[in-house]
């Protein structure tokens, strides 16, 4: 693990983003909440949560954290058959919290294939990247092309 030691405790902030592909049947299922599994985006929430938390012990060489706070909001693009998540995660400490945003999406999505599989095999977990980060000594960044607001239809 790299040695934080020295660095100096600010806040910081990070937003990921990722999206699942699906057939417009099962975007519709899972928006109206008929999914035999029951609740996938409640479901989905807590365990991007939760994988948030665990991500020191997920990723080698990522340093525990302990976390302020982790959101995640979904909403369904109709238009390209996905349903939108995003992550923000914040933590005042002496480094990021990217992988942490990172870890949400990617366990939510995974959530929601998981509750969505039995309706459609075909779905696609695609575009995991990190938005926006903030603090720290290497600054500020916001990926270029990025709106601001993740959808219309937010949760």
């Amino acid at each position: 693990m790299v040695d934080v030691g020295e660095k100096p405790v600010t806040r910081r902030r990070a937003v990921a983003r990722g999206k699942v592909l699906m057939d417009r049947e099962t975007l519709q299922r899972l928006s109206s909440g008929t999914l035999a599994k029951g609740d996938a985006l409640s479901t989905a929430r807590i365990a991007g949560i939760l994988a948030a938390k665990e991500t020191g012990r997920l990723i080698p060489m990522c340093h525990p954290l302990s976390l302020d706070t982790v959101e995640l909001d979904f909403a369904f693009d109709s238009s390209g058959s996905a349903l939108l998540i995003e992550a923000r995660a914040a933590t005042s400490g002496k480094t990021g919290v990217e992988m942490e945003a990172l870890t949400a999406v990617a366990v939510a999505a995974l959530t929601i294939y998981d509750m969505c599989k039995a309706v459609d095999r075909t779905m696609v977990v695609d575009g995991i990247r990190l938005v926006s980060k903030s603090g720290g000594r290497s600054g500020d960044f916001w990926r270029n092309g990025e709106d601001t607001v993740l959808a219309e239809e937010v949760f």
